[in-house]
C-alpha cells in the first residue's frame, strides 16, 4: 500500500474568496474524487485547526493499492482537473509519498 499525503498552505485570499471558504472548497473537491479513481483505496481530507505559523491550511490523506495507483491516480482526468484551481489558491505545497509495509 502506497500513503500518499499532501500539505497545502493556502492565500489570504485567491479567486474571489477568503482562506476559509477556499479550504471548505478545496476539501469537496478532493472528496469528490472518492470512488473515480481505480485503485484509490481510501482519501481523507483535513482543515487545521490549530492555524499556528507552522501548520498546513488543507491536509490530503490517501492510500492506495500501488505505486502504479499512484501515478494512474496523479493523471487521472478528475485529479488533473483540480490542478489548476488548487494552485490558483495555494501558497505552497508539500507532498510525501512512501510505502505502508505490514
Amino acid at each position: 500500500m502506497i500513503i500518499h499525503i499532501v500539505m497545502w498552505r493556502l492565500k489570504e485570499t485567491a479567486a474571489g474568496n477568503d482562506k476559509d471558504t477556499n479550504a471548505r472548497l478545496m476539501k469537496e473537491w478532493l472528496e469528490g474524487l472518492k470512488g473515480k479513481i481505480p485503485g484509490l483505496l481510501h482519501i481523507e481530507v483535513g482543515m487545521d485547526i490549530s492555524r499556528s505559523e507552522q501548520s498546513a491550511d488543507v491536509v490530503l490523506y490517501c492510500e492506495l493499492d500501488s505505486e502504479e495507483a499512484l501515478l494512474y491516480y496523479q493523471k487521472h482526468p478528475a485529479h488533473s482537473k483540480l490542478a489548476p484551481m488548487i494552485q490558483a489558491i495555494t501558497e505552497s505545497r508539500q507532498v510525501a509519498d512512501y510505502r505502508l509495509d505490514h
